[in-house]
């Protein structure tokens, strides 16, 4: 851990010898004490988000994407994936993705996918606002009140409006920005943890939820399937260990990404399954652990899974699916489930790829 500001300390003494002071600027010294002993006290390879890393950033390449991602979980056993995105379609140039997947609401799985062109997406850097087409939205910088806004007309009506109640605080990597063969990938946690309240509905049925949430932002220079081989995302409610994270295996066979523990910043050093060395080539069917720089692990049961998801479920039309899958390569999955670590508590994981 860092040692804290010396200006915790330079403040207390002025106090202390100051006793001539008026409320009103013992007051001011006391906020300013506040505000530093509030700014999380990271690791040396770590620090803050900002607001600069919420806004859209300028693509630098035609492939060029980035994307918004929330995985709710909520008390009722429903979950519920968002994403909001701005990336280069074939044939059609940038549009802006949204899409979001119910599962087990009220035992069923719903999902829906919807594409805009760009200037449908307007960016309220004073308003804090990112808005698209006015039916979808994220309010306020990440933290504690910001709100989650989503709602289409497209094979039923969906509609989800979460706020945040508490958060914990965001972290990344100092140089959170990789190189991946001739590319690069930025990833930021704004959210690790945090509680959510508010409503999802599916056509006529409206549930008020609550639960916990988690989002992640990463924007890169290509496809994803293009820089990695395997992506693991995964969140839980224990700050004890690793509480969330976003890890990949690119296309060298090289770890990268990281999860948050507390106020430390972990990077994977090996993926196993089943005690094996895993190259992240197929799906694992087994026990997948994520050992970390500090030498703990992270472990995922892949061989029980609530959801097998298709990227192509979103895509309108047989043409365009198999579009989309020619210009990917294949036909990317998301495999997702729950595990219950030796202590008996969850954790809630997501691992796509080819």
């Amino acid at each position: 851990m860092l040692k804290p500001p010396k200006t915790h300390y330079s403040i207390l003494y002025t106090m202390s010898i100051m006793g001539n002071l008026s409320f009103k600027h013992i007051f001011a010294l006391i906020a300013t004490l506040a505000f530093f002993c509030a700014t999380p006290l990271w690791a040396e390879n770590a620090t803050s988000t900002t607001e600069t890393d919420f806004f859209p950033h300028t693509p630098t390449t035609e492939k060029f994407n980035e994307t918004w991602s929330y995985l709710f979980v909520f008390d009722n056993g429903t979950k519920a994936y968002v994403n909001y995105a701005t990336l280069h379609v074939p044939t059609s140039g940038r549009k802006i993705g949204v899409d979001i997947s119910f599962w087990n609401f009220k035992g069923k799985s719903y999902s829906v996918g919807r594409q805009y062109p760009p200037e449908r997406m307007v960016t309220d850097k004073a308003g804090k606002k990112i808005d698209i087409k006015g039916e979808y939205a994220l309010e306020k910088l990440p933290g504690n009140g910001h709100r989650v806004y989503f709602t289409a007309h497209k094979n039923g009506d969906f509609h989800l409006d979460l706020t945040f109640e508490s958060a914990a605080t965001g972290g990344k990597l100092a140089s959170n920005t990789v190189k991946i063969g001739n590319d690069t990938f930025t990833e930021i946690l704004h959210i690790p943890y945090g509680r959510v309240s508010g409503k999802i509905a599916y056509g006529n049925d409206t549930l008020e939820v609550k639960g916990y949430g988690l989002m992640e932002h990463s924007y890169q220079t290509a496809q994803a399937i293009d820089i990695a081989k395997r992506v693991v995302t995964f969140a839980r409610n224990s700050s004890a260990e690793p509480f969330a994270g976003k890890v990949g295996i690119d296309k060298n066979g090289k770890p990268f990404g990281y999860a948050i523990k507390q106020k430390q910043i972990l990077t994977p050093v090996k993926f196993t399954v089943d005690g094996a060395d895993y190259d992240g080539e197929k799906f694992p069917k087994g026990k997948l652990e994520i050992e970390w720089n500090d030498g703990t692990k992270t472990a995922i049961d892949a061989s029980k899974t609530q959801q097998k998801f298709s990227l192509l479920e979103n895509f309108d039309g047989w043409l365009a699916k198999k579009a989309a899958k020619i210009m990917m390569g294949g036909e990317p999955f998301f495999y997702r489930g729950r595990t219950k670590d030796e202590t008996g508590k969850n954790i809630d994981w997501s691992i796509s790829g080819l």
